[in-house]
């Protein structure tokens, strides 16, 4: 009978700032070990006794020094950071967060550069394939859809 692996847990944070309708976009250090050069939102591990929501407010300090709002979930994940093995395999929720002033963060030493673009930037930028483009193309269209009302009771309550 072959051994049951078990699933990292991770968290994306896809942080937006409304007056400029920009994302922000950070590429990896190139030191890293998975993903180095590469852009991507406030990504992390969910660590043993934590809630996804705890997670992602500690790795967007952690990675950017702020506090962010929890708008709305853009969907889940699940993938490989590197190679396609049991230790590899991470399943994760995808958030869409907000910042109102966005001249506020600091990135860390886990990335050499912040970008804010447009969405129509970002789908310049990025290829279609990649999961960054594809994860804002949820957003833009759940952002516009959903109700206001709905966007400040997750504020207020959170998801959990």
């Amino acid at each position: 009978m072959p051994t049951i692996g078990h699933f990292i847990a991770g968290i994306a944070a896809l942080i937006y700032h409304p007056p400029s309708q920009t994302y922000l976009l950070l590429r990896r250090a190139t030191d890293k070990d998975a993903g180095a050069g590469e852009w991507e939102c406030v990504t992390g591990r969910v660590d043993q006794g934590e809630s996804f929501e705890q997670a992602l407010i500690r790795e967007v300090r952690e990675e950017i020094g702020v506090t962010v709002a929890l708008d709305f979930i853009i969907g889940t994940t699940h993938f490989y950071r590197g190679a396609p093995v049991p230790e590899n395999e991470l399943v994760g929720v995808k958030y869409a967060c907000s910042i109102a002033e966005r001249d506020s963060i600091t990135i860390s030493a886990e990335h050499s550069e912040q970008r804010w673009l447009t969405a129509d930037e970002v789908y310049a930028l990025l290829a279609p394939d990649h999961w960054l483009y594809r994860t804002i193309q949820r957003a833009e269209i759940l952002r516009t859809a959903l109700p206001q009302t709905i966007i400040d009771l997750h504020r207020r309550e959170g998801f959990e």
